[in-house]
């Protein structure tokens, strides 16, 4: 499947807004271009006027339709969270400026976009060995999360999973190995998370835990171990235990399989995109395609 074809997918019926703080960046100019002329999304360019329209003279991009929201580098995240917070904007980009900058914004107790829930990272992935999406929590921002907060991420993740077609996503929760074992913590939060999903506890998912990455993913590892799972080699959302855990697991899923990469931080009262400064135009897109879709099943 070609990479318009997994964007015609995920398109939300309406085109949405989306505020990008601190915009004078090249390829985040690129990939909200595209949005806009794939009608995903339309945006707010908040950040230093002159220094935005020279980037797109340069790279010859077409912003003359677009609301410029002049504001230095300090400033811009207040600025962009703002047509948020007002309801002039679905969404929050980050663009050319810190991740910690943009959550201090997002995070204010009188001008942010706190929600009632935490803020996680969901990654989402379309594989192309398996032809389907994965979502994957939490790569960028819970560090060490306690079983409580584990709660949190798979809520979050069924959100995302949600809003983009999902329904009943089947949740794994990951360890090393498949069975319970006083020794492996993670082990013991992966069985705690599956026992409260089926007593109705944790809702909208089929969670089961523990599972090792190959039986989330691999039907033929699953019918060799012999692994009686609904969730098992049919994962839909990948829970990891840690932050170093899950950013290396995306790591190898975008460099060494190929898999083209989004991600939002949900929890907030709108969609955050936090894509890295490094990453492509097309992977950016995907983000604001994914967000947008999200967008309409975030309160």
């Amino acid at each position: 499947m070609d990479f318009e074809n997994i964007i015609g997918k995920i398109k939300p019926s309406k085109m949405k807004t989306v505020a990008v703080a601190a915009a004078e960046d090249d390829v985040v100019l690129k990939a909200v271009v595209a949005a806009h002329k794939m009608g995903i999304a339309t945006p707010i360019l908040c950040g230093n006027t002159a220094a935005i329209k020279n980037i797109a003279d340069r790279e010859a991009l077409d912003i003359s339709a677009f609301e410029i929201a002049h504001a230095e580098p300090f400033e811009a995240a207040r600025a962009a969270v703002a047509f948020v917070r007002e309801g002039k904007a679905h969404m929050l980009m980050k663009g050319s400026l810190q991740t910690s900058d943009l959550l201090r914004a997002v995070l204010d107790k009188e001008n942010g976009l706190r929600g009632s829930g935490v803020l996680s990272h969901v990654s989402i992935l379309h594989s192309p060995i398996l032809n389907r999406q994965l979502f994957l929590t939490d790569a960028a921002i819970v560090m060490y999360p306690d079983l409580k907060t584990k709660v949190k991420l798979i809520e979050n993740a069924v959100n995302a999973a949600s809003g983009l077609g999902i329904d009943c996503p089947r949740v794994a929760v990951l360890a090393a190995v498949e069975l319970v074992n006083p020794d492996m913590p993670a082990t013991l939060d992966a069985a705690c998370l599956t026992s409260m999903n089926r007593r109705g506890q944790i809702k909208d998912c089929i969670v089961d835990g523990p599972l090792a990455m190959d039986l989330a993913l691999s039907e033929e590892a699953v019918h060799h171990k012999g692994i009686d799972s609904q969730v098992a080699g049919k994962a839909d959302i990948l829970l990891f235990h840690n932050i170093e855990a899950a950013n290396s697991a995306l790591k190898v899923f975008t460099h060494a399989g190929n898999c083209l990469f989004g991600g939002a931080v949900i929890g907030a009262s709108a969609p955050v995109i936090l894509a890295s400064r490094s990453d492509s135009d097309q992977s950016k897109l995907y983000s604001i395609a994914c967000a947008a879709s999200i967008s309409g099943n975030v309160s």
